[in-house]
């Protein structure tokens, strides 16, 4: 009497990695293999898919689009949050992993697995959003990762595939390694390992050479309602619908790319490549609302906690107990967040033109220096003043004045100033 095999959920790409991976998890380790691809805005053929992987040996093969789960439950969170991995990376395939992760966890309760596997590598931040988040939500599953574990590089792999007759998208092998959503795509190996390399022309797809882009440019209107968009140049659009077109728009004008050195949880610094036009519209717009609708102090504490938010999720720690609490604080700033910005895209740049919101804290009456219509208290500002530098008043009074640099006074020679005054003074 034959043992029933273990069944075993692969995130499946389609790409080298995991179809050999179905075949490597079947005969080499005894697994029944159904893969799971989730589509987050790659823009595969999901028939293609599911064929590939069921010639690779998958006993079956479901396909999920998840885009608008992962926009509305993961990017405008992100996007709410103010978040950017060490103040440049919007966290694109951060983002996407653990709701794939999440998939894979709910799929193999539905097919009664215990096993779930992925395609990463050991090196990479990827194999810990999926270790830790599966261990998160369903620490009963194993968690396979077949890269990491067999003793294979890619010529390895395409001969594997060639000699069990698998079949792979190989013609040629790719200089790049990438990995794309809505949200961004991020592009790292071949001669990007160089840092002082700059990226050739075949490494970007969705933004033009900004030198080559519109000279004129072009303005686009972003509508807000509490933090989240919901409109660009006047038009209401679904979530997926509004990042594609924000990708277009920034893309055509060459916005959105990124050069960045970064350091991963593993370790070491990697150069990426990334691009990301409509995260970086969107971003920009929304920090200007914010600018104009939050006050100071909230925006102080707001942009501390964006950088931890961010650092969680970079470092795969979506399901953690303080990820959720910063989630929710900075929910909690955006219900005045509603309103328009107007942004110039030129050349490879976003800038903010205008904005205007029924919640400004930015008053004219206050902030003009015309007579007419001003409301400011001049006067009051002399009382402010005095209480304001109190402390240091009586700081020098008690323990004596700040010198300059090693006692010396700071005010050059006479005769090397430029003094004017009444004639024969």
């Amino acid at each position: 009497m034959s043992v029933p095999r273990t069944r075993c959920i692969l995130a499946y790409s389609g790409g080298l990695d995991t179809s050999v991976a179905v075949h490597w998890l079947t005969q080499e380790r005894g697994f029944e293999v159904v893969t799971l691809s989730v589509d987050l805005g790659e823009s595969r053929d999901p028939a293609q898919l599911q064929q590939r992987a069921l010639l690779a040996g998958a006993s079956a093969a479901h396909v999920i689009d998840a885009r608008d789960l992962f926009v509305r439950h993961f990017v405008w969170p992100a996007l709410l949050a103010g978040a950017r991995y060490q103040g440049v990376y919007p966290l694109a395939t951060a983002l996407g992993r653990p709701l794939i992760a999440r998939l894979l966890v709910e799929l193999a309760r539905e097919e009664g697995a215990g096993a779930v596997a992925h395609g990463c590598t050991g090196k990479g931040n990827d194999q810990v959003r999926f270790d830790v988040a599966v261990a998160a939500l369903a620490p009963e599953l194993t968690v396979v990762a077949p890269v990491r574990d067999w003793d294979m590089g890619r010529p390895e792999e395409i001969a594997y595939a060639a000699a069990h007759g698998i079949e792979v998208p190989v013609t040629r092998e790719s200089p790049y390694s990438i990995d794309a959503n809505l949200w961004g795509r991020s592009v790292e190996t071949g001669v990007l390992e160089d840092p002082w390399a700059e990226p050739p022309a075949d490494a970007y797809e969705w933004t033009a050479d900004p030198r080559s882009a519109p000279a004129g440019g072009q303005v686009v209107t972003v509508a807000f309602e509490a933090g989240l968009p919901t409109a660009l140049d006047g038009e209401p659009l679904e979530p997926v619908a509004l990042v594609e077109r924000a990708n277009r728009l920034a893309g055509t004008h060459g916005v959105g790319r990124i050069d960045h050195v970064e350091d991963r949880l593993v370790g070491i610094k990697s150069r990426e490549v990334y691009e990301a036009p409509g995260a970086v519209l969107l971003d920009t717009a929304h920090r200007a609302l914010e600018g104009l609708t939050l006050s100071r102090d909230v925006l102080r504490v707001k942009a501390q906690l964006a950088e931890e938010w961010a650092r969680l999720v970079y470092d795969g720690l979506w399901y953690s107990h303080l990820r959720q609490c910063l989630t929710t604080f900075a929910a909690a700033t955006q219900g005045h967040v509603t309103g328009e910005v107007r942004l110039r895209l030129c050349q490879g740049t976003a800038q903010v033109v205008g904005r205007r919101s029924p919640c400004a804290l930015y008053r004219p009456e206050l902030a003009t220096y015309e007579r007419a219509g001003d409301r400011f208290h001049h006067r009051a500002a002399e009382g402010f003043i005095a209480l304001f530098g109190l402390p240091l008043r009586t700081q020098a009074a008690v323990q004596g004045q700040l010198t300059a640099p090693d006692d010396q006074t700071l005010l050059p020679p006479r005769a090397q100033r430029r003094i004017a005054g009444p004639a024969g003074g």
